[in-house]
């Protein structure tokens, strides 16, 4: 079976309300207590597999899950069990085999010894839980809260699950926009699994999330390819933004998820074209501008400031590298991320992956990319021959476009000759990584000139920053002219 659900986190000033509003005299609260078993190299959390015994309430359950078709929903197959408070009973793979996630699970399990799966993490949790009817179907509200336990070392749990009992998988997408409308809480689509198996490690956070190609399905239309393109930009989107609200988070989670961002952009323009009015569009744009001055702060503070130093050291100079300006003021990433504006951006992005009632689009996904890559591979040659004669404002487009087609190759990609897509992909790998050194340089150039003082080492270094822009913007065009030449491995339409 399908499990359709979604989880938000509870912050500790909204948990009263929250479980005021899930413990109605309808619900019900039962102890659960899981032990999640896994093989010492973890082979099964690195294939998205989880596999439990839990005990609820006088009863035990054996369970497995896996990764489904997207972050709304997994794979669940259920299995009770025999057994007793003092002996429970051991765990059995062989129970889920002809299930879809049991195909999965003996895929991994055939490169492992009989004996490979041992316990790594145990869940002691009160479920509060109820059922909700909604026009059109049913849910499930269940409030947990306790502790994932691994050896020593224990993790809070606090969060209201949503599930879907009958119906669409949009009534629980609205149903999560209810909740984190009224009572300030948020997405997280780290499971409990995931989440127990970093505390088992020791390690405190997931690493950043990734770019990755979208999984075409055979013959995809259109609006299948749009989908599908989509979900690889959703993927990268949610799991750092996830990891970024948790509070529990490094510079690279913000990254990615600015590049997510920025991917999903690119993405929309690819199939819809430019649409003002595009909320998920909109949204973006905006979560992304909120995010970027710890970008550039980051920019400045780390390898250019390192650079400069090294410079000041290399001539014998005697000078401390001037102090930067501190950042104006603004909310924490974290707090960007739970607010209601980002939370809807999360919830839209879902829903947009979710197959629509329209009637499939008969357009060809191949011809589609190639004659949109076409455009704008074109729009960005077209700069080459007067690169020296733009402004820094007219650059800053330039990179921007630049970013956009190389999003829409990767995009791309997978229905072309991978050879080809990778020559063509050189150049403009290299038009891009200058043309932020560029950029990089005039936002440090600009942030020196706010702290620049009277003294040796101020002058120094605007003096030395000017320098380097001249010479990243002598960088930046014998690369254009490189890509504008490239050879280009879609046909022109």
């Amino acid at each position: 079976m399908t499990e359709t659900e979604l989880k938000l986190q509870v912050p500790a000033a909204r948990l009263r309300g929250v479980a005021a509003a899930v413990g109605t005299p309808a619900a019900r609260t039962v102890r659960l207590q899981a032990v999640y078993v896994d093989s010492a190299d973890r082979a099964l959390a690195r294939a998205g597999i989880a596999l439990r015994l839990r005990r609820e309430g006088p009863r035990w359950v054996q369970t497995l899950k896996a990764l489904g078709a997207d972050r709304l929903q997994r794979l669940e197959h259920n299995v009770p069990r025999e057994g007793g408070a003092a002996q429970p009973p051991a765990v059995d793979p062989a129970l889920h085999a002809g299930t879809p996630a049991g195909e999965r699970l003996a895929a991994v399990l055939r490169g492992l010894p009989p004996d490979a799966l041992q316990p790594v993490l145990r869940t002691d949790i009160r479920r509060t839980r109820r059922e909700l009817r909604v026009r059109g179907g049913a849910l499930e509200l269940a409030l947990d809260r306790g502790r994932l336990l691994a050896g020593a070392r224990a993790l809070p749990v606090c969060e209201l699950e949503i599930e879907l009992l009958r119906g669409r998988p949009a009534l629980v997408i609205a149903q999560a926009r209810r909740w984190v409308g009224r009572h300030g809480l948020w997405l997280d689509l780290q499971s409990k699994a995931e989440r127990g198996e970093r505390l088992a490690r020791g390690e405190a956070q997931a690493a950043a999330a990734m770019a990755r190609p979208p999984a075409y399905p055979a013959g995809a239309d259109l609006a299948a390819g749009r989908r599908a393109v989509l979900a690889a930009c959703a993927e990268q989107v949610l799991d750092n933004a996830s990891a970024v609200a948790s509070g529990v988070h490094g510079d690279e989670h913000v990254h990615q998820l600015r590049v997510g961002l920025r991917r999903l952009r690119s993405a929309l323009r690819l199939f819809d074209g430019d649409r003002p009015d595009d909320p998920l569009a909109a949204g973006a744009a905006a979560l992304f501008g909120r995010l970027g001055a710890a970008r550039d702060q980051a920019a400045i503070a780390g390898p250019l400031h390192e650079e400069l130093q090294r410079a000041l050291a290399a001539l014998g100079l005697d000078l401390a590298a001037p102090v930067l300006p501190a950042a104006p003021e603004a909310a924490s990433p974290a707090e960007v991320l739970r607010a209601p504006a980002a939370q809807a951006l999360l919830l839209d992005l879902l829903q947009a992956l979710q197959p629509g009632d329209a009637a499939p689009q008969p357009a060809a996904l191949k011809p589609h990319l190639a004659g949109m890559l076409q455009r704008w591979h074109k729009q960005v040659a077209a700069q080459a021959p007067r690169f020296a004669e733009l402004d820094d404002e007219a650059r800053h487009r330039l990179r921007k476009r630049v970013k956009r087609l190389r999003y829409a190759v990767e995009f791309a990609a997978p229905l072309f000759e991978g050879k080809k897509v990778r020559r063509y992909l050189q150049p403009l790998r290299l038009l891009q990584d200058r043309l932020g050194a560029f950029n990089d340089v005039c936002v440090g150039l600009a942030g020196y000139r706010g702290a620049a003082g009277s003294d040796a080492a101020s002058a120094f270094a605007l003096g030395w920053l000017a320098a380097r822009r001249e010479q990243r913007l002598a960088d930046c065009a014998p690369a254009l002219l490189a890509l504008a030449d490239a050879k280009r491995f879609w046909k022109k339409p």
